[in-house]
């Protein structure tokens, strides 16, 4: 199957979504359908990535100038990426249909047009073959997905909008785009991915500015001081939230990292200094400094937002250890993470459509209340924080493994020291609606909410469980990664 499928389907999705507007459940039964049409389609070609045997499915289109076409190839670390974005977005649009029916939301067609956009543009990225094709798609992502950000029309999120776009494409533009036209000079018009880099013949000196350009200016991966959007998007209908921080936009932003990491400078030129250790040191301070902010958050979609924040900075940290086992966790974490976050969001929005209380403090007893939301947070808090028996204890052993085995064994202690945080933020929020009586001393009856909001967080908590007891496939997909 060519890669291009996959790619296509959400576009044809959100045409179809845009022709059925008028018929809302047509319209979201052709968003379900074309959610599981993208799966399959992904699932269709993962043997042929998985047999080394068999040459990866790829197509390149006509050359524009000499090394610049859009060129697509599914390879391990995509193929990762690909399943997780396709496999969410199923939940997601579940999730989306009672939160935007019970929220009484406008605009729903458009909202799901541009989902399905942003899927498309997930697929073109996890599917990139070249630095032009990953950098087209990943500039379209912004692009798709402002109007989700600003969906509600109010003065705060225009202004949201703006930090949103302002800081995504100013990074990119800055930074990534000038990383890329400095690769093309330096490797006489070499874009394309391969294993182990393509940057061995360059002078070390050019290789450490290269990488300073590339890491700040992939701004989706949210390394501070460029993490200013994240946050300010909150304002956002929950689903987008979701999507941003589980799925699409901030997946995005790490994939990239990732890949350029391992097929643009590789992983024996990232552990030989040539690209300097200052990333592991802006990672680590990333990751604390974000853990600690999110301790004072009282919105609770702005503590989830920072804790976001540290979790993308454990795969940037993975990435620029400069050992095999960094880059498993990392890319391992990936979907340990999308599972787990997603969950925690789909709760925040579940507990705001059903009682409209958005603070951590409000949420004293409401266990009681609404016991399924509240299970099903606790699930992705002890996923988050790294704990077995769920998915996420995988990726910080992996990632733990890699700082041992790295130049930098004290990023052993950075990942315990947030683990520990994620305690002090997550925890607490899931102990206190269950085990502390509300506030006013007034229980109330069963009050959760819609079907549809429930059905989507139960999978995916569920998922994060299964993922502690099958997480082979992602591991051989990481192993597959680092040893060609």
């Amino acid at each position: 199957m060519s890669p291009l499928i996959p790619i296509l389907i959400p576009l044809a999705g959100a045409i179809a979504i845009g022709l059925t507007g008028r018929w809302p459940n047509v319209r979201e039964g052709v968003t379900l359908t074309t959610g599981v049409a993208l799966l399959l389609s992904v699932l269709w070609m993962a043997p042929t990535v998985l047999d080394p045997a068999l040459p990866n499915p790829s197509w390149t289109g006509p050359e524009l100038v000499r090394g610049l076409e859009l060129s697509f190839e599914l390879e391990p670390l995509g193929l990762l990426y690909a399943l997780v974005g396709a496999a969410l977005w199923i939940p997601n649009s579940i999730y989306s249909i009672g939160y935007m029916r019970g929220h009484h939301e406008t605009n729903q067609t458009r909202f799901y047009i541009c989902f399905a956009l942003a899927l498309a543009s997930v697929m073109g990225i996890a599917f990139s073959g070249n630095l032009f094709t990953m950098f087209t798609f990943y500039e379209a992502l912004s692009v798709v997905t402002f109007p989700l950000v600003t969906h509600h029309g109010s003065p705060q999120a225009k202004r949201s909008g703006r930090i949103y776009v302002g800081i995504l494409f100013g990074t990119s533009m800055a930074f990534f785009l000038a990383a890329i036209i400095g690769t093309y000079v330096l490797t006489d018009g070499e874009m394309a991915f391969r294993s182990g880099g393509i940057l061995a013949d360059v002078a070390p000196a050019a290789v450490g500015v290269l990488y300073l350009l590339f890491m700040l200016g992939i701004g989706k991966a949210a390394l501070m001081p460029f993490h200013w959007w994240l946050p300010a998007a909150m304002v956002a209908p929950t689903p987008v939230s979701a999507l941003l921080h589980a799925v699409a936009v901030v997946k995005a932003g790490v994939f990239c990292v990732l890949k350029i990491s391992v097929y643009v400078f590789g992983v024996d030129l990232i552990a030989s200094d040539a690209t300097g250790s200052w990333l592991v040191y802006l990672a680590s301070f990333t990751v604390l400094t974000a853990s600690i902010v999110a301790l004072y958050q009282d919105n609770l979609k702005a503590r989830l937002a920072y804790s976001t924040i540290g979790q993308l900075g454990y795969i940037v940290l993975g990435a620029s250890l400069g050992t095999a086992l960094g880059i498993v966790g990392g890319g391992v974490h990936i979907a340990m993470h999308a599972f787990g976050k997603i969950t925690l969001f789909f709760c925040a929005g579940a507990i705001y459509v059903a009682t409209g209380k958005t603070k951590v403090s409000q949420l004293v007893g409401l266990g009681r209340q609404m016991p399924i939301t509240f299970i099903a947070f606790g699930i992705a808090s002890l996923s988050i924080i790294g704990l077995p028996p769920l998915g996420g204890a995988w990726s910080k052993w992996y990632l733990g493994l890699g700082a041992l085995a790295s130049k930098y064994p004290l990023a052993l202690g950075v990942l315990l020291l947030s683990s520990l945080l994620n305690v002090a933020y997550l925890l607490p929020i899931a102990i206190r609606a269950f085990y502390v009586s509300p506030e006013d001393g007034k229980e109330r009856g069963f009050n959760e909410a819609p079907v549809a909001c429930l059905i989507a967080l139960s999978i995916t908590a569920i998922g994060s469980i299964v993922l502690f007891f099958y997480p082979e496939p992602l591991v051989h997909l990481m192993e597959a990664v680092v040893a060609k």
